[in-house]
């Protein structure tokens, strides 16, 4: 068994750590102070950090099993509405209408009952279980239907961004329940927490630097294991691993099951940390977007995926205010000076180690299970 190395935990310390120093900088240090964080600034990271675990997910399926998904904002997005829908619950009374059982906007659309599908989802744990199961159903059928028909490549990626757009148009239907083109939002508490209390923001920060630490020792786990290698056979040499006796479509369906429910967890955490979420979150845009968080950053690393995640919104947040009219431009800039001088990303900076290689996987090797 391979033993945990520097690799393995530098990433979540380093995660864990900078959330941490963001939070006593915002509770510790009064305002006044040039060192004092504000809550902006604090929800800001926690919105970073919720999309790194959707290109940690994403780096998961392209990096390591050459799934390119375009359709990933897909499962982001679902964890999202099952956290907004518990968070829509817990307004209760304090809505427009002061309906406590069904949500303003559906007062306002005159319905009369809570559609069956939101049962449920007045409790926490519910909502956090959806939030998993619901990214991974859908991975699982999709999965299993795709991979069963040895659907790869172009076709694939195509077939994902098809999934993610029409579903974006099936949310933005009125009748669906869910808020419509409007979304959820109007957000009050979460589990009993007034949300835009300076505790609440910096306690989502914290949970949401947990989960992308344990979901990265998660993915590094298998990626190093003897499955990991198998996984990568598949991405080298698919027939050749075929012949060997394995089933590539069942790996395949394994890694992108687990990688849709780490996307939907990122979703549950992003939601009550920007105050909505609507059907824009389906877009196709949104699935290449993070595709470019995972290319800059460094495919195939896990880290790379989740510095190129914070890096690229870093970087846009800031061109969109220090350069309104040409943000675009320089983040395309970023992007191609990235892929002509570091094609194998910006982690490369930092590690020595080169990037897996087809020529150091042992699949071959190794006996069928």
């Amino acid at each position: 068994m391979m033993r945990p190395s520097f690799a393995t935990f530098a990433p979540p310390a380093f995660v864990l750590g900078g959330a941490s120093l963001l939070v006593l900088g915002n509770v510790a240090l009064a305002a006044s102070s040039p060192w004092h964080v504000s809550i902006f600034v604090v929800s800001l990271a926690g919105k970073y950090l919720a999309y790194a675990i959707l290109a940690l997910a994403l780096d998961l399926v392209w990096g390591y099993v050459g799934i390119l998904s375009l359709g990933h904002a897909a499962f982001f997005a679902l964890g999202g509405y099952a956290m907004g829908m518990y968070l829509m619950r817990e307004i209760g009374t304090r809505g427009v209408y002061g309906n406590a059982t069904l949500p303003d906007f559906m007062v306002f659309l005159n319905w009369t009952e809570l559609p069956w599908y939101w049962y449920g989802f007045d409790h926490f744990a519910f909502a956090a279980l959806m939030a998993v199961l619901v990214p991974g159903a859908l991975a699982l059928v999709f999965g299993f239907l795709a991979f069963r028909s040895r659907v790869s490549g172009v076709y694939l990626s195509i077939i994902t961004q098809a999934l993610t757009f029409a579903l974006m148009l099936a949310f933005f239907r009125n009748n669906m329940g869910f808020g419509g083109n409007n979304g959820l939002t109007d957000f009050k508490d979460i589990i009993g927490l007034p949300l835009h209390a300076d505790g609440t923001r910096d306690g989502l920060l914290l949970a949401t630097a947990l989960f992308l630490s344990v979901a990265f020792l998660c993915a590094r786990f298998v990626v190093t294991s003897r499955l990991g290698k198998i996984l990568i056979a598949v991405r080298d040499a698919e027939s050749r691993t075929r012949f060997l006796g394995y089933r590539p479509e069942s790996y395949k369906l394994f890694v992108f099951v687990l990688s849709a429910m780490i996307a939907g967890i990122g979703g549950a955490l992003y939601v009550p940390q920007v105050g909505i979420i609507n059907p824009g979150e389906f877009s196709p845009a949104n699935s290449i977007e993070a595709v470019i968080w995972v290319a800059v950053g460094g495919r195939g690393t896990l880290a790379g995926a989740m510095l190129g995640a914070v890096l690229v919104n870093l970087g846009k947040t800031y061109f969109t205010s220090a350069l309104p009219d040409v943000w675009l431009y320089a983040l395309g800039a970023l992007f191609i000076l990235t892929t002509l001088f570091l094609p194998q990303g910006l982690i490369r900076i930092f590690a020595r180690k080169p990037a897996v290689t087809a020529s150091e996987i042992p699949a071959a090797k190794e006996r069928p299970a």
